[in-house]
């Protein structure tokens, strides 16, 4: 599964996992593999119900998801809240993983307690949702397809705003932005694969600057909200102006 940047670092490998059999991350998404819960057991469950509030506030208001699924749309790959996510009960070092053999966005109602987290994990999520899409990426067999989109995400989602870095107590100055996104995705593909850290940071460099340098569908870092907005405008329009041609 492709994760949505782990809340603390996953802990150390141990000699020779690359050896070990990998299981791809559903280690920290058990819900998987469990049968679906009725609607009214789920519904009483608050976990559950403040989920799936957050997740429709997202989608409805927040404007990095809403170009996201626009964008989604547009590439023949149509969103809909309850095929494609699910709130599930997760390890309490991820917040949210996208499961390519579903298809289907994991958010961790029990990790994620605030609005604007729900807003990052939801338009990381979709980032690998949308790379999915636009791509032939090979989820379980290339770590470097793995590392492109989680660069890709953590270069876009938010993750790595001056805010949310001051708030992790990580300072810099001249390349910071660039520090962080490769700091999470070699965070998050540790979390998920079970690699040394060497090859993990090996992959991350080696499509780096491809994969930091496509901004789609952004077409810019979107360093805020505002940002995020005037990128959703100009996705608008230019899809106005090419209907036009």
């Amino acid at each position: 599964m492709g994760e949505g940047a782990p809340d603390s670092p996953p802990a150390a490998e141990k000699k020779g996992a690359e050896e070990e059999e990998d299981d791809f991350g559903y280690r920290l998404f058990p819900d998987r593999n469990k049968k679906p819960q009725s609607f009214l057991v789920r519904s009483l469950f608050t976990f559950h119900n403040k989920c799936q509030l957050m997740l429709r506030l997202t989608l409805e208001t927040n404007p990095y998801a809403r170009l996201l699924l626009e964008a989604l749309k547009q590439s023949g790959c149509t969103v809909f809240n309850d095929r494609h996510f699910s709130c599930e009960n997760c390890d309490g070092c991820v917040s949210g993983g996208f499961d390519a053999a579903t298809s289907q966005i994991v958010l961790c109602q029990n990790n994620i307690r605030q609005q604007s987290h729900m807003n990052r994990v939801v338009t990381h999520e979709l980032i690998h949702a949308f790379d999915h899409c636009r791509a032939h990426v090979d989820w379980f067999k290339n770590v470097k397809h793995l590392a492109c989109s989680e660069i890709r995400a953590a270069n876009l989602s938010g993750d790595c705003t001056l805010m949310n870095e001051i708030a992790r107590f990580k300072f810099g100055l001249k390349g910071h932005h660039q520090t962080c996104v490769r700091d999470r995705a070699i965070r998050s593909i540790l979390a998920v694969r079970k690699v040394s850290k060497e090859t993990a940071e090996k992959a991350v460099d080696e499509v780096f600057d491809a994969c930091f340098n496509d901004l789609e569908p952004f077409g810019r870092i979107p360093h805020s909200k505002a940002d995020a907005r005037r990128a959703y405008r100009d996705f608008q329009n230019r899809d106005r102006y090419t209907a036009n041609l």
